[in-house]
């Protein structure tokens, strides 16, 4: 047993490995604790959640596992992948299946956005916080309905300050678009070169 292996082994207790021989009571190797915590879902892992829970593991041991997962689901095409989020790592359905899963759960569908409602997400985007008065200013026209419908969508949150609220994208935004944080969208001079 490695010296991981026993630092952890106390905090899972008799666990079996599917891989292991059934009279095993060694304790399941970091990559296979790592997947099953991504897929029990909840809250995005990261290497101080996962130490929490299994004592001993560290933060390379699970960067590790985490890397390796990726590379076997990339290699053995896999319907999911690993996604890097701003709060963590998730599990999460390749586009390409999410509309079999909506299927049989029965699920509605994604609203699309208008171009007029990604004219305005974009704004907010790049530079929140904004006011719905500098959204108007910037558009020529009146915004209200398209503000509202991003909020309710959950894509944008308001914040109620001293004069005007100003709006700002949310975790949901960043997750839509597969973005890790705000750092990830590309730069306005980029965006007039195209």
């Amino acid at each position: 047993m490695s010296e991981i292996s026993t630092k952890y082994a106390a905090a899972l207790g008799p666990v079996q490995d599917a891989d292991a021989p059934a009279d095993s009571a060694s304790p399941p190797p970091p990559q296979r604790i790592v997947e099953a915590l991504l897929f029990a879902g909840g809250q995005p892992l990261t290497a101080e959640r996962v130490a929490a829970a299994v004592r001993g593991l560290p933060a390379d041991e699970f960067q590790r596992a985490i890397d390796a997962l990726a590379r076997d689901y990339r290699r053995q095409n896999r319907p999911y992948s690993i996604q890097a989020t701003a709060q963590g790592f998730v599990l999460s359905l390749k586009p390409r299946y999410q509309g079999l899963v909506e299927r049989l759960s029965g699920a509605p569908r994604e609203a699309r956005l208008s171009r007029a409602a990604v004219d305005v997400l974009s704004l907010i985007a790049f530079r929140q916080p904004v006011t719905r008065a500098e959204i108007d200013s910037q558009r020529g026209s009146d915004s209200g309905a398209l503000v509202r419908q991003l909020v309710r969508l959950g894509l944008i949150v308001a914040d109620s300050g001293a004069t005007d609220a100003t709006y700002s994208t949310t975790p949901r935004f960043l997750e839509l678009f597969g973005l890790q944080s705000l750092d990830d969208l590309p730069r306005t001079d980029d965006l007039q070169l195209l």
